[in-house]
């Protein structure tokens, strides 16, 4: 014990007091340069970069957890959309009634009234077939009474034409006639046989229509002088 010393009080006398301890404790420390090692700013530097990567990571977490938020709202957008449509649809095909979202039903009744419209259209598209058909034969037959009038027509002015003509003909002029006029008693005076007005010489000869030839009013038999010798002998 005598031999040595006491290592608290050598330590005090070679270190020099509290400074002394506090150097040789700062001296064992290692220092903290601010341009080589981590100093105050590259330490809030870190903080701020941690800081960001912590904010970076967290805004990838916010961005890929919004996604299916997104697509979410999305098909509940496009939901909407088609029940609109839906609703429109029912009001269309029952205007009286109360639309309601039933799809099933909204859709059988479409496919209903579709059919029904559908054959209405093919009774349509007959008929006006039908009276495609009825306004041709209508044209025809407008152009046959037509080509007949302009026959009427021109029928009418031939025989007034000849109207005119018998009109204005001289007297004692008869026309020629295509067919001989029917021999009517009462219309001409009886007819006297040549032997019984040579019976009687003072009678004079009855001439009913003098000037005019009335052979071509007779018919072929009586105009026939073949067999008068037989019907008229000669007298003796």
């Amino acid at each position: 014990m005598d031999g040595g010393g006491d290592p608290v009080d050598e330590f005090l006398i070679g270190g020099g007091g509290e400074d002394g301890d506090l150097g040789v404790f700062c001296d064992g420390v290692p220092t903290l340069p601010c341009d080589g090692g981590l100093g105050i700013d590259d330490v809030s530097g870190d903080t701020c970069c941690l800081d960001q990567s912590v904010l970076g990571k967290r805004g990838r977490d916010e961005s890929s957890s919004s996604g299916p938020k997104s697509k979410a709202c999305r098909e509940k957008i496009r939901r909407d959309r088609l029940n609109d449509r839906f609703l429109e649809l029912s009001s269309v095909i029952n205007p009286d009634k109360q639309a309601k979202l039933d799809k099933a039903n909204i859709l059988s009744d479409a496919a209903r009234l579709l059919a029904e419209l559908r054959g209405e259209a093919e009774k349509l598209k007959e008929s006006n077939e039908k009276l495609r058909e009825t306004i041709k034969d209508l044209k025809v037959e407008k152009n046959e009474l037509r080509d007949e009038k302009v026959t009427l027509k021109a029928e009418k002015e031939r025989l007034e034409q000849q109207v005119k003509a018998l009109s204005v003909a001289p007297t004692g002029f008869v026309p020629h006639l295509p067919h001989p006029a029917a021999f009517h008693p009462a219309a001409f005076p009886p007819f006297i046989p040549p032997y019984q007005a040579l019976g009687n010489k003072n009678a004079p000869t009855p001439a009913a229509f003098q000037g005019m030839a009335m052979w071509q009013w007779l018919p072929p038999t009586a105009v026939d002088t073949t067999q008068d010798p037989k019907l008229w002998p000669p007298n003796a």
